[in-house]
């Protein structure tokens, strides 16, 4: 079993951070940052509850000047940020609220040894008119992380982060940075430009389709942007979705695939096993779109409802008939991100949103 994440904050690499900053300030008490640390509760803390610690330890024991501690911390190098998540960028969230050209320097450089992702984030909800003209400077910054910020930093629904409501309610601050970035040669930065899109699906759907539509076809890396930031509509079978990136419509993929077949390798199983997942279907002519096949679970919840979740099999265009006879192995292992319940989870196999095929697992403990 993988050990938990949260021990990455040992105390052998908190002893080499406190000689660290020994190095740079004669002033600073190795031992009482320490003690601070691992007196009272410790091992019953998650991650961020433990960095948030280590971040108050720094308080306690760095000049009370918050400058003069900055500038300690920064003196270190961006190599003094391994291991320790983004330490470095909450000590600037906790502290540096009311210091904002120092803190924001701050936050640009730290972010290019870790990331400043969910530091920068109070500072948007304090100023969010002063803190977004300064994202639109960091999207063309020369350096890919400060790039980088520029979008996941404004992520209304970042995950670990806290939410911008305000971003969520009207993106159009949020889209702003995303023109500047729509191109960007870093698939680094590409990635978090299509996952801030997604975000906003959840919100304005009809808005990303419309930015989707108008970048379409500008650049191979918008071009890419725009389909992996489009994949939560295209999950929901949103039909100007499907259409957008010529898919098959419904109609026409229920008249050209025929013989579909969805069996599983048992239909009895407990909490924690797998099962093996076959299915065929048949192509009978070409088509001119692509077609998603997909495989859906409505897995059961607590109350007794169940809550669908689609996993990708294949998407691709078939431009002559064909059989397909595929397998895919699914864990009903807790996760998480899911925890499983008894009961009966029915299993579709699906081509653009359309239901060809079903089998039900019973699932016990």
């Amino acid at each position: 079993m993988a050990e938990p994440l949260k021990n990455m904050y040992s105390r052998p690499l908190l002893e080499d951070l406190a000689t660290r900053i020994s190095a740079k300030d004669d002033h600073f008490d190795k031992v009482k940052f320490i003690e601070a640390i691992f007196s009272g509760q410790w091992e019953s803390l998650s991650l961020k509850e433990r960095m948030r610690k280590i971040t108050l330890a720094l308080g306690q024991t760095l000049p009370k000047d918050y400058r003069k501690a900055l500038c300690i911390l920064q003196s270190l190098g961006n190599d003094a940020q391994k291991g320790l998540f983004v330490l470095f960028p909450d000590f600037v969230e906790v502290y540096g609220l009311e210091h904002w050209e120092e803190s924001i320097q701050a936050l640009e450089y730290f972010t290019k040894g870790s990331t400043s992702e969910f530091a920068v984030r109070p500072f948007i909800k304090k100023d969010p008119d002063r803190m977004m003209e300064q994202m639109k400077r960091w999207a063309t910054d020369k350096d890919e992380h400060v790039r980088r910020l520029a979008s996941e930093g404004c992520r209304p629904r970042l995950p670990w982060g806290e939410a911008l409501t305000d971003f969520k309610r009207d993106p159009s601050p949020v889209l702003e940075v995303l023109e500047l970035l729509k191109k960007d040669p870093s698939k680094y930065v590409r990635k978090s430009v299509a996952n801030n899109l997604n975000d906003l699906s959840k919100d304005h759907p009809a808005i990303v389709l419309a930015v989707a539509n108008r970048w379409k076809g500008q650049h191979e890396y918008t071009d890419w942007i725009i389909r992996h930031g489009c994949r939560g509509l295209l999950r929901l079978d949103v039909p100007e979705a499907y259409a957008l990136f010529n898919y098959v419509n419904s109609t026409e993929c229920s008249h050209i695939l025929e013989n579909a077949h969805l069996e599983a390798s048992a239909n009895n199983i407990k909490i924690g096993d797998s099962v093996t997942l076959s299915w065929d279907v048949a192509i009978k002519e070409p088509v001119k779109g692509r077609i998603r096949f997909e495989y859906a679970i409505d897995f059961m919840k607590a109350n007794g409802k169940s809550s669908r979740k689609k996993f990708l099999l294949l998407d691709r265009a078939f431009s002559e008939k064909e059989t397909l006879t595929r397998h895919r192995m699914h864990h009903f292992a807790d996760l998480s991100t899911r925890k499983h319940y008894p009961g009966d989870h029915t299993v579709s196999l699906l081509a653009n949103g359309v239901t060809l095929a079903q089998t039900t697992i019973t699932v016990t403990e």
